[in-house]
């Protein structure tokens, strides 16, 4: 399964040629992982998301109508840009996984822009992630929200964004990251490597196809450990005002600190859940 993702993404874009692009993608996040884009100088970006129950499965169907009745994950917050290729921002999620009420500083630096002029055929960016959690503390010694030290309530994120658009119709993005949470369960490791892949397809002037994963490297996350692989995919629409997106996924958390330890939900038994995000820009 982890071979035939990684090869559908960096096989496909070989088979295209590079030209000049403006933006790579329409919007600064892909589903659950980040992209290439940062927001222009002065503009912030109003953001709320919203993950429903699972659509099958042991907690789906009809006694929750098919997830809609339940809120997995939920995000509010705003990003603004400081310069063209510096944002940061601040959001709050539910949380999915051991740790709740999170709140979430983002952060995210372009290095390098595409321009078929200048013979950049890529975009490069490092995106970094900092995650409290501010839920009580629980007076079970050992449980992993006992919160000895405020230190263990945090846990961070880093990413490089590596992406290319290959034509007006087809992006592609690579992003090896690395995840630290400071305190886990006794058989779980305190950092974590992945590798996510993600594209668009341009199938309109307004409505785009997006795809994401995120490949967790992990003895301890396999399937029969009741882990899987985040995958995503859902359809953007652009209104010129703000981004829509509504998107299928077996994530249940909505933050890197989040999703990419902690999906525990199986495409195949029909655990993923419809989810929307929207975007709004002001120009300050």
């Amino acid at each position: 399964m982890r071979l035939l993702l990684i090869s559908l993404f960096l096989l496909i874009p070989f088979l295209c040629i590079a030209q000049e692009a403006v933006r790579t993608f329409k919007d600064t996040r892909i589903i659950n992982t980040q992209s290439t884009e940062t927001l222009k100088k002065g503009y912030m970006d109003i953001r709320i998301g919203h993950r429903f129950g699972d659509i099958g499965g042991d907690n789906g169907g009809w006694s929750t109508f098919y997830g809609l009745e339940n809120a997995s994950d939920v995000l509010i917050g705003a990003e603004y840009g400081f310069t063209n290729n510096l944002m940061v921002g601040l959001f709050r999620t539910k949380g999915s996984g051991p740790l709740k009420q999170l709140v979430n500083l983002t952060g995210k630096y372009k290095l390098l822009s595409q321009n078929s002029e200048s013979n950049t055929p890529i975009s490069m960016a490092l995106s970094f992630t900092g995650t409290v959690s501010t839920m009580k503390s629980s007076d079970t010694q050992g449980a992993i929200n006992n919160f000895e030290q405020f230190a263990h309530r945090l846990s961070y994120n880093g990413q490089l964004l590596i992406s290319s658009k290959f034509s007006d119709g087809f992006s592609l993005q690579v992003s090896p990251s690395y995840t630290h949470r400071n305190i886990v369960d006794i058989e779980d490791e305190n950092g974590l490597f992945a590798l996510g892949a993600a594209c668009r397809i341009q199938l309109s002037k307004v409505l785009g196809l997006i795809i994401d994963t995120t490949i967790p490297f992990s003895e301890l996350r396999t399937s029969d450990n009741d882990y899987h692989v985040p995958l995503g995919i859902g359809f953007e629409i652009d209104t010129g005002g703000h981004i829509f997106q509504v998107n299928f996924t077996n994530s249940t958390g909505m933050m890197e600190t989040d999703y990419i330890p902690y999906t525990r939900s199986n495409w195949s038994d029909g655990e993923f859940r419809l989810g929307f995000t929207i975007s709004r820009l002001f120009n300050l």
